[in-house]
């Protein structure tokens, strides 16, 4: 089993393509329409590769949780990349900035940005291929 996708209620999504599309330049639009949602107009698409992506619908309101509160909803959903220099060097080429890096560690490496839409999200790169180094809590 593996996930296959996830779907995001945004409010703009030429901005968030365009932050999902620094993070990922190999991914493409898979598929895109319009239609109606709960009797309310949205456009969606649908932005990855064959077998992994987010899927973007136009249709949101209101703002997303507090990240510093204790609100239940998504805490945030991480990606594993093997070249954390080079997506941060597109990063901040296209304008974003890290909104937290993780604790020091010497297995792994990871920062977390928020979109434009309040989602936050997690990059991590691994250092060993050993779970039990990947996975251990040292701060």
């Amino acid at each position: 089993m593996r996930l296959e996708h996830v779907n995001l209620v945004v409010r703009d999504i030429e901005k968030t393509l365009h932050f999902y599309q620094t993070i990922f330049p190999e991914w493409k639009v898979r598929a895109e329409g319009r239609g109606t949602w709960l009797d309310k107009p949205r456009q969606w698409i649908h932005f990855g590769d064959d077998y992994h992506y987010i899927a973007f619908s136009d249709n949101g309101e209101g703002e997303n949780r507090d990240l510093s509160g204790h609100q239940t909803g998504l805490g945030h959903f991480a990606y594993v990349t093997d070249d954390m220099d080079g997506l941060i060097l597109r990063l901040t080429r296209a304008g974003y900035s890290i909104d937290k890096v993780g604790v020091e560690n010497p297995f792994r490496r990871n920062i977390y940005l928020v979109d434009p839409n309040g989602f936050e999200v997690e990059f991590v790169q691994y250092f060993s291929e050993k779970p039990e180094e990947r996975n251990n809590t040292l701060t």
